[in-house]
């Protein structure tokens, strides 16, 4: 396990992940630093234009009358009105776009991860990251990082401005820069670390919940619905304690800058008040003076406020490059056997991780094209391991896996095309029963999919109010464990496949059933379509051409 000295990644490969990921995001964020930069202007030019109304107003100033002069700052304020109006658009049409774009790219990535057996990550850890962690990146680029360069060109822009009125003021002001950058670079590290702990804390809580809803009929039967409830509410705790500490280190570093501000704030304006009394700046000036040390202190102000959401981003964006460094799986194009095929297992070896035991060791066996087998053994003999070196889900520590036909070749995601794949589990979508069962093949006609569904003695579903289009709840609510396998079978027939994997697909049927599915497979087979049945029930035996007896290693 990472320590927290050693998990932060280096900010430089965590920018260099930033631009990378901005190639999609660069229309709204070029779009939103435009406009940020525009705005800048026209707060210079409002700053300029009243100095000159009270010039004029004052009898300091008579190359413009006060007429134009206010007609002008009318114009500037309606081009600051228009300017708002067309940012809050912006981010409305293209921030959402922005968000999804990247969280689908991130999904994609997800599911085409090589998968090793075990995952090492909660679930309700990925969909926090894929949710928050995707929002504070995008919102990062998108709006932080324009705002920040229109508050840099402000900073700059007034500073230069307040140098050409009164260069010794601008220096004085512009002094608290050395400061303010030695005590951001403490600020950031510390902080950084702190948010870190504050996230993953966040991903713990999502997975207490989503864990406790999903099993909630568990923890009723078992009565432990006060276990799971004491064990959010510690966590919860837990997190109250580090935002605390968080809240407790940024109040007291947002509270020092912010004297360091109103200092430079009435120097300000104690200066100006001495030269206007001295006579050498006009009320104009010393308003101006006043405004410009704002615009000046403003971008610090915004930079307090932009690096608790930087940190945060930088936070997320570690946390979401964690998700892409698994590798991803072989890309191509699918490779088809055209006419059957069959698979053949050579000295196969596998073992989860090197220091356990082996759950396949030295293991041939053929599996020919047209045969039937049923696969038989104890629990941890390794028949659902065999089933995903099969499925490419897994590689060999040690021999070979082929699928043969006229030709031979080591199974990958590639040969995935040539199996139909059906889990013990409940694997059934939300939705209707239709949208599962396209998942099989979205071009199956309505007959293809009764047809299907009356094969694997699932023709319960026709009889049903809203037949193929019943909606189906999380889990499948509403249908019974038997049901849903069924179902689950007719989505596999529909997919044409070569190798057909049952991986104790029949567990939860009764055993009259059982054997009518048995036998409505065997009419069903395709020509040198080979069958593998993963199971403990001996009726399976009698539908099968031979029986491979798995015994567990030690």
């Amino acid at each position: 396990m990472r320590t927290k000295a050693n998990r932060l990644k280096s900010t430089g490969s965590i920018l260099r992940w930033f631009w990378q990921t901005s190639k999609n995001l660069r229309l709204q964020t070029t779009l939103n630093a435009i406009i940020g930069i525009i705005s800048v202007g026209l707060d210079f030019a409002f700053i300029w234009t009243t100095k000159l109304c009270i010039d004029i107003a004052t009898g300091r100033a008579t190359d413009v009358s006060l007429r134009t002069a206010s007609f002008v700052l009318i114009a500037i304020m309606v081009c600051n009105i228009s300017i708002g109006f067309t940012r809050r658009w912006i981010s409305a049409l293209l921030g959402v776009r922005s968000q999804n774009h990247m969280q689908l790219r991130l999904f994609h990535r997800l599911l085409a991860n090589e998968w090793n057996g075990r995952e090492s990550r909660h679930s309700g850890d990925v969909l926090n990251r894929l949710v928050r962690d995707v929002k504070d990146v995008t919102d990062v680029i998108t709006e932080t990082l324009p705002s920040a360069l229109s508050v840099t060109t402000r900073f700059i822009g007034a500073f230069l401005f307040l140098y050409s009125m009164d260069s010794k003021l601008a220096l004085l002001i512009i002094s608290i820069v050395p400061v303010f950058i030695f005590v951001s670079k403490y600020y950031v590290r510390k902080m950084r670390a702190i948010t870190r702990d504050v996230r993953d804390t966040e991903s713990k809580i999502q997975s207490i919940l989503q864990e406790s809803i999903q099993h909630r009929i568990i923890l009723k039967t078992l009565e432990r619905i006060g276990t799971m409830t004491e064990r959010l509410d510690h966590t919860q705790q837990h997190l109250r304690r580090q935002v605390r500490h968080r809240t407790l280190f940024s109040s007291v570093s947002g509270t020092l800058i912010s004297t360091g501000f109103a200092t430079g704030y009435l120097i300000t304006f104690l200066w100006g008040v001495t030269r206007l009394h001295e006579g050498t700046i006009t009320y104009g000036m010393m308003l101006a003076f006043i405004q410009l040390v704002g615009q000046i202190q403003g971008p610090f102000r915004d930079m307090t406020k932009f690096i608790p959401i930087i940190i945060s981003a930088f936070t997320a964006g570690e946390r979401l490059m964690e998700l892409e460094e698994a590798p991803v799986e072989q890309q191509g194009d699918p490779i088809k056997f055209a006419d059957g095929a069959g698979l053949r297992m050579t000295h196969v070896s596998f073992r989860y991780d090197e220091r356990e035991r082996y759950i396949l060791r030295d293991f041939s066996f053929d599996f020919p094209p047209g045969s039937s087998t049923a696969i038989l053994g104890e629990t941890g003999a390794g028949k659902t391991t065999l089933i995903r070196l099969i499925l490419a889900l897994l590689k060999p520590t040690e021999g070979k896996v082929e699928m043969y036909s006229d030709s031979s070749l080591s199974v990958s995601p590639l040969t995935r095309c040539n199996l139909v794949y059906v889990p013990q589990d409940n694997t059934l979508f939300s939705g209707t029963i239709r949208d599962n069962l396209l998942l099989g093949n979205p071009d199956a006609t309505d007959d293809q999919m009764r047809e299907a569904l009356r094969t694997a003695c699932a023709d319960f579903v026709l009889s049903l109010p809203n037949g193929l289009d019943s909606s189906l709840g999380e889990n499948s609510t509403g249908l019974s464990q038997g049901q849903a396998q069924r179902i689950c079978i007719a989505r596999a027939l529909l997919r044409e496949g070569n190798i057909l994997l049952l991986d104790e697909a029949t567990s939860a049927l009764d055993t009259a059933t059982e054997t009518r599915l048995l036998q409505n497979l065997a009419q069903w087979k395709r020509t040198n379509q080979t069958l593998l049945f993963v199971t403990h029930r001996l009726a399976v035996v009698e539908h099968c051409t031979q029986v491979l007896r798995l015994t567990k290693q030690h």
